[in-house]
């Protein structure tokens, strides 16, 4: 019996309030909450007076300028109250000077028998939104107040822009000249469809084919980065159909809108660039619903075509407590970029198809590598790849890269203002070494990535393996004034040239 007893004793452990601690002996009735919490009824009062002083301080709560009663607001969003916060506190009338301390002590006595004031709610369900300044404020200028995002004698000229592209990008003329037009064009119509001028000039979205490491990313990149406008750039691998696991289509506008500091003026002229667009190509033998190709195609046309879209606001996809807001892409550029690995072999299907024969015919080698080949490439081959009409259709613009030979890739180790070579020597600079590549080593490196076909990436995974030891040992001797790094050293047939420093 006794043990009986004790068990007894141990089920009717006391609770105690997680927020302060009292027991319920002292602090009165308490409530048990989710995730195993406790909360008293004075801890519940003072969270809902927090509640009611924060709401009262949101524009368009109450008219008069003071608090509102939570239990009506509850109301109006079809929420459940409890019975004891439907009861308003009234103060007692013809009340006794000696009598209110007795009166202040029952009614704290009541509190504790009814308990906590208010039940659970959903924050979603409030008619303003989220009250705690979860969801982030988007920025708008008053209707007729917008400016363009560059004015109409502030756009550089063509010229101009592919000469601030070539300290940067190292070949490519005839894609930095396409895209310093492109953009050029653009950002002069944007200026003048928001003026208003009668004849509203359409856009010219782009489609980029070029091999993998040829610098597509790297252009738009560093065009953005000049032209000083926002820049999103996402991938097309991640995109599906509504209603499926992914990103909603509108993510690439959110991310957009995001870039702009949720400046919704800036977004709707900015750039959104979006790689591995050949993987939505429409696929062949399936049987099932295609989620992430063809269905994807479609749902983009009206971004690409220019229409109001409802976009979540710091999130990748809508929901009940994603806030949200409305985006005219009408003024955005679109930049599509893809390798389309396998675009070669349609291209010289339709070359040979089409060789003449007799003297004034052109001989043709099938199978031999063509690194311009996709300067051929036209709206039949990308159709064919597996690209919708209408979705070729909506990027009338098709800029190609040439995949980079040799010669190519040794001057983008060393050219570019930001070249692997330059950060290399700026960082063993800080150590006050000097560092200095021969040529023949540029073109050793340039030999080894191009193996790789991988394009300028090859050489960035290249250069580390043979800079690794250097890197750790130059550091362990303060006398090394200078590294010469040999073509022997990349052909591992020697050591880097050490020189010490020069006293003085």
């Amino acid at each position: 019996m006794d043990n009986i007893n004790n068990m007894n004793d141990n089920n009717t452990e006391e609770k105690h309030c997680s927020l302060c601690g009292r027991p319920e002996s002292e602090a009165g009735r308490i409530m048990k909450m989710p995730l195993g919490m406790n909360i008293c009824p004075d801890c519940m009062d003072r969270m809902s007076s927090q509640l009611e002083e924060r709401m009262s301080q949101m524009p368009g709560t109450d008219n008069s300028g003071g608090a509102i009663d939570i239990s009506k607001l509850m109301q109006m969003s079809g929420m459940a109250v409890a019975p004891a916060m439907q009861e308003e506190e009234k103060p007692a009338e013809n009340t006794e000077p000696d009598t209110k301390e007795d009166g202040a002590e029952e009614k704290k006595d009541d509190k504790k028998k009814q308990g906590p004031r208010i039940s659970f709610m959903n924050l979603a369900d409030l008619p303003f939104g989220m009250p705690f300044g979860g969801g982030s404020k988007v920025k708008r200028a008053k209707e007729g107040e917008a400016k363009p995002l560059i004015a109409l004698e502030d756009i550089p000229a063509p010229h101009k822009i592919k000469a601030m592209l070539d300290e940067y990008v190292v070949g490519q003329e005839k894609a930095k000249r396409a895209m310093s037009v492109a953009v050029y064009n653009h950002y002069k119509r944007v200026a003048v469809n928001m003026k208003g001028d009668d004849i509203e000039i359409e856009k010219s979205n782009m489609l980029m084919l070029g091999p993998t490491g040829s610098g597509k990313t790297y252009l738009v990149r560093t065009l953005a980065k000049i032209l000083d406008v926002p820049l999103a750039i996402t991938d097309a691998t991640s995109l599906t159909e509504a209603g499926y696991i992914g990103d909603d289509i509108e993510s690439v506008v959110s991310k957009l809108l995001t870039a702009a500091g949720n400046d919704a003026d800036r977004a709707e002229q900015g750039i959104i660039y979006i790689d591995e667009i050949d993987k939505i190509a429409r696929k062949r033998d399936v049987h099932s619903r295609d989620v992430n190709g063809e269905s994807v195609q479609q749902g983009m046309l009206k971004l690409l075509e220019g229409a109001e879209v409802e976009v979540p606001v710091g999130s990748s996809s809508k929901n009940a407590m994603v806030p949200t807001t409305v985006i005219n892409t009408r003024n955005i550029l679109f930049i599509c970029g893809g390798a389309f690995p396998g675009l070669e072999e349609i291209i010289n299907e339709r070359l040979l198809k089409n060789t003449a024969m007799g003297f004034t015919g052109e001989i043709r080698e099938k199978g031999k590598k063509d690194r311009k080949i996709f300067e051929k490439a036209e709206t039949e081959d990308i159709r064919k790849f597996g690209m919708i009409p209408e979705f070729v259709g909506r990027l009338p613009m098709l800029v190609s890269l040439e995949g980079l030979d040799e010669e190519m890739l040794a001057k983008v180790l060393m050219e570019p203002k930001n070249a692997i070579v330059r950060q290399y020597q700026k960082l063993l600079e800080l150590d006050e070494v000097k560092l200095e590549f021969t040529e023949g080593a540029l073109k050793a490196i340039a030999a080894k990535a191009l193996k790789k076909e991988t394009g300028a990436r090859a050489l960035r995974a290249v250069i580390d393996e043979y800079m690794l030891d250097i890197m750790y040992e130059i550091p362990k001797d303060d006398n090394i004034g200078k590294v010469t790094v040999t073509e022997d050293y990349i052909n591992k047939k020697g050591g880097p040239l050490i020189e010490n420093r020069t006293n003085g």
